[in-house]
């Protein structure tokens, strides 16, 4: 046993290479698991650096300098987020509170209803199993509103750590922009010389990784607003909540699609009940999700994404599980990294050549 080890230590480990590559792996993801979340908001500006930098070349391009385009992009980026956070959030906040204020008479109104159908339909519907089911919501409530209640209560610390988000991140994306050739060769300096296949496998991350953010904003932007207008239209109740809602269920692929289905067809199923305005409403979802899955992520993501549906929904569970929301962010550049490792790792026929 020890001999098959020590066999598959030097076949796999004989090129320093490899060494290096691994050591970078195993360190890269010992600082996010331990300090993840401390360095949550140098990941997010990164993150929003590697999208704003396409349009900084782009001034660059048209004649200004590296400076002039980061200050600029800068500008248009603050401008943009400052009208989202003034003009949407306090919108989003009020459906969101007229919502939960309305939670209970919608219960009210589905337990009354609830409690005709074994009247309705007495051979396949009990009373024992309507009493079973509204036993057990009302359960699953108690624990949601203590959630709330918990989360009302820390929304001081939240709020504190969101201002630190707006301060610190702007101006950590505005460096990673202006000094990004200063600062990737001064983290060079800290690698060894023989890196090749990390400097491979960054290579092919560095456009999956762009592509994938920009995409994923561009799909985001799009489905909130069909769906927004698609609501509005219909005369939904909370449209603007919804939209925003299944705008941001794109994150989750296949997943969030699923689960935001819920409150879609709750809301209205109490506004309108079973007619036709319901099937409309379901209609709307339905062509846009089908125009989402077939239509804008094929067009989005042909290039940057090429993992099998199973594999998606494994590195969803598995790095949302580890790092919360931005793991689901990131859950889909995360496999294909893992996927660029594995395809640069070398394979037994290459080292033997290698070896020869």
């Amino acid at each position: 046993m020890i001999k098959y080890i020590v066999d598959w230590y030097k076949e796999k480990f004989s090129d320093p290479h490899v060494v290096t590559l691994a050591l970078f792996i195993l360190t890269t993801f010992l600082l996010l698991y331990y300090f993840g979340n401390l360095l949550m908001p140098v990941i997010v500006a990164v993150a929003l650096a590697f999208l704003l930098e396409s349009p900084v070349l782009r001034f660059v391009k048209f004649g200004l300098s590296r400076n002039k385009s980061v200050i600029l992009v800068m500008l248009i980026f603050i401008g943009i987020s400052l009208l989202t956070i003034l003009g949407l959030l306090p919108v989003l906040w009020q459906q969101t509170s007229n919502l939960v204020s309305e939670v209970p008479q919608m219960l009210v109104e589905g337990n009354t209803y609830l409690l005709t159908l074994p009247e309705t339909y007495p051979d396949l519907i009990k009373a024992e199993q309507i009493d079973t089911v509204i036993a057990s919501v009302k359960e699953n409530f108690l624990v949601w509103g203590q959630r709330v209640l918990e989360a009302s209560l820390n929304s001081i610390s939240d709020l504190v750590a969101l201002l630190i988000y707006l301060i610190l991140v702007p101006l950590m994306v505005f460096f990673f922009l202006k000094d990004r050739a200063a600062m990737i060769d001064n983290a060079a300096r800290f690698l060894p010389k023989e890196r090749r296949l990390t400097t491979q496998v960054a290579s092919e991350m560095h456009q999956q990784i762009h592509n994938y953010i920009r995409g994923k904003v561009i799909e985001i932007l799009i489905i909130g607003i069909a769906s927004t207008i698609a609501f509005l239209f219909l005369d939904l109740r909370y449209a603007v909540l919804l939209g925003a809602l299944v705008g941001l269920s794109v994150l989750v692929p296949y997943v969030g699609a699923t689960v935001v289905t819920i409150p879609v067809c709750l809301v209205g199923l109490f506004q309108w009940g079973f007619s036709p305005e319901f099937g409309y409403l379901m209609l709307a979802y339905g062509i846009i999700q089908v125009i989402d899955g077939n239509i804008l992520v094929p067009l989005l993501f042909s290039e940057a994404v090429n993992l099998h549906p199973v594999a998606i929904i494994i590195a969803v569970i598995l790095f949302g599980g580890l790092w919360g929301f931005w793991g689901v962010f990131f859950a889909i550049p995360l496999a294909t990294l893992v996927k660029a490792i594995i395809n640069a790792w070398p394979s037994e026929e290459i080292t033997e050549t290698v070896g020869v």
